[in-house]
């Protein structure tokens, strides 16, 4: 009986590789944001992006919570305040800005910059100690992603860049805070009582944004928007901080530079957009150092 049980205590996964798995689902959603915000900008604006995407992801986090009857952390307010205006508010204006001069497959890779930012703010306000070859992976992944934007945009930082790099530095700080909250509290609840705190702000917001020729938007158009409210504001982020929690911030914060793949994907084959050997080779390399990434020791 006791081998039996070891045996199967053996071939249970580790707490540790359950988080991994569930960021990776996180990332794969999250991949078709910049996509998706492209799609959606060809009738929106970034501002109705932005509050309208928050406004209707609150709708749904508000009728869970309601269903499940679950009572408001109070201690945990201002935590979640910041987490919810930082990635209900900062990542996606950002994001959305930077869309409007910016190929999405080019996004994809330049936020390939996220790992290495969050790691820092892991480090910094999360408590976690990365190892001396952990940072050299993150900060090799991060040389990488500016040289592909530098080279990308002839040689010199855009507009877009600089947007998108404070959409990563916006969306980083709000994941450690998110992965934080997530050790004590279902990561779910996480972001659902980050989008009702913020909804005071988003849901006024979007109403003032609204215009009627949104009426005219095409059905990809309008899923476009759907996918970002409930897939990029909503489900993604279920599986993202249940994962930064079970799995350490720092470590699991690796895995999105394979967001940087997915999106390179996803702006190919629906987008149409051109993906070069140019940014295939340089997303590889960023994907390479995941893998060697997985492999630094992260103490807490």
């Amino acid at each position: 009986m006791d081998a039996r049980n070891t045996t199967q205590s053996t071939h249970r996964p580790s707490r540790e590789t359950i988080g991994l798995a569930l960021g990776t689902l996180g990332v794969v959603i999250f991949g078709g944001t910049l996509p998706a915000t492209r799609v959606a900008l060809t009738t929106f604006t970034p501002w109705f992006v932005t509050h309208g995407r928050a406004a209707m992801a609150s709708l749904a986090a508000a009728l869970l919570l309601f269903i499940l009857r679950k009572r408001f952390p109070k201690s945990d307010a201002p935590a979640l305040f910041l987490a919810g205006l930082l990635l209900v508010f900062g990542f996606p204006i950002f994001s959305s800005i930077a869309m409007q001069t910016v190929p999405a497959s080019h996004g994809g890779v330049v936020l390939g910059v996220l790992p290495l930012t969050t790691s820092i703010f892991a480090a910094i306000i999360g408590g976690e100690r990365p190892s001396v070859f952990f940072w050299i992976c993150g900060v090799a992944g991060a040389v990488l992603v500016v040289t592909f934007a530098i080279s990308d945009s002839g040689m010199q930082l855009s507009t877009g860049d600089l947007f998108l790099f404070l959409a990563a530095l916006s969306a980083s700080l709000g994941y450690v805070v998110s992965g934080k909250l997530s050790r004590h509290m279902p990561g779910w609840e996480v972001i659902c009582w980050s989008l009702i705190l913020t909804a005071p702000i988003s849901v006024p917001a979007a109403i003032w944004s609204w215009h009627p020729e949104f009426t005219q938007a095409t059905s990809s158009e309008t899923f476009a928007f759907f996918y970002l409210s409930f897939g990029s504001m909503f489900l993604g982020f279920f599986a993202w901080n249940v994962g930064l929690g079970m799995g350490g911030i720092a470590r699991v914060s690796q895995v999105q530079l394979l967001q940087s793949f997915v999106t390179l994907t996803i702006s190919a084959f629906l987008l149409g957009e051109h993906v070069g050997a140019h940014t295939v080779l340089f997303a590889l390399g960023v994907i390479a150092i995941v893998a060697l990434g997985r492999r630094a020791r992260v103490s807490r």
